[in-house]
């Protein structure tokens, strides 16, 4: 798996027009708190007790389909990581993860968003 900075990861989608960005986080996240721009959201944990989604390599297949790249983001990076590492434990090649994700690593008063991420880096993003 690869591991992109914020900007890497945007430059890279920019260079692999067919890569498909996958935002992993749950829907209240990607709703509340925004998303990158034309992400789609496929959950890799969500509902009130955080399961992990049992479709989600099966949307992230259909999505990828033709073997398209992977670009996977979530918070913080870690989840991301985490479900990369199943994607390509059931044959996905080609599978990034954006480090520090889209709100970034905690600052010294445990808030996301002033240290790194998506957001921080001021790449595109909504919220709907």
């Amino acid at each position: 798996m690869k591991h992109l900075a914020p900007k890497e990861a945007y430059e890279y989608l920019k260079a692999n027009p067919n890569a498909v960005l996958i935002d992993v986080r749950s829907e209240m996240e990607y709703l509340f708190v925004g998303h990158p721009k034309d992400a789609l959201l496929i959950p890799w944990q969500d509902g009130e007790y955080f399961d992990i989604n049992p479709d989600f390599l099966g949307h992230v297949r259909k999505a990828s389909s033709v073997n398209r790249p992977v670009v996977l983001i979530c918070r913080s990076g870690n989840r991301s990581k985490i479900a990369g590492e199943f994607l390509e434990q059931n044959g996905l090649a080609e599978v990034c993860n954006v480090v520090h994700g889209f709100e970034g690593d905690l600052d010294a008063q445990r808030r996301r968003g002033t240290v790194n991420g998506w957001r921080f880096e001021g790449l595109p993003w909504e919220q709907t």
